[in-house]
């Protein structure tokens, strides 16, 4: 298990870049925080680390982005799912079959469909910039 202070959305951009450079090809990271944490932050700065060069922005909407470049990531966002009978209702184990790096962003809400197997990574608002995130998982 890691611990980063970060002090502004560049550095969380960084730590996520430098976790993504770490991580194989089917990775799950699953991310807790409250609202403004700072994972989409982290997940744009995962896309740039894979070598992504595209905008990347939360799907809340959408439930999932996939962006492609020298590999791909597939970017979830559960805010407004109930449970994980809904995540696997829009084909999570497809998904999981493809061999991306998959980022769950409000992990809390669908923790069912975890495996154990994931990188965790949990954000914590210590001020107006400033986050603590802990990194944890097998491949950490």
């Amino acid at each position: 298990m890691r611990e980063i202070i970060t002090r502004d959305e560049r550095e969380t951009e960084e730590a996520g870049a430098e976790l993504a450079r770490e991580l194989p090809d089917g990775a799950v990271v699953a991310m807790y925080g409250e609202l403004g944490a700072g994972k989409t932050a982290f997940v744009r700065g995962m896309a740039r680390g894979m070598g992504i060069d595209c905008r990347v922005s939360s799907p809340t909407f959408t439930i999932v982005n996939e962006y492609e470049g020298e590999r791909t990531l597939i970017h979830f966002d559960m805010y407004r799912l109930g449970s994980a009978d809904e995540l696997w209702g829009i084909g999570w184990d497809d998904y999981l079959a493809r061999g991306a790096v998959c980022a769950v962003e409000w992990s809390e809400n669908v923790e069912e469909a975890f495996t154990g197997d994931e990188v965790t990574v949990r954000f914590e608002k210590l001020g107006p910039g400033e986050r603590r995130i802990t990194i944890g998982g097998p491949e950490c």
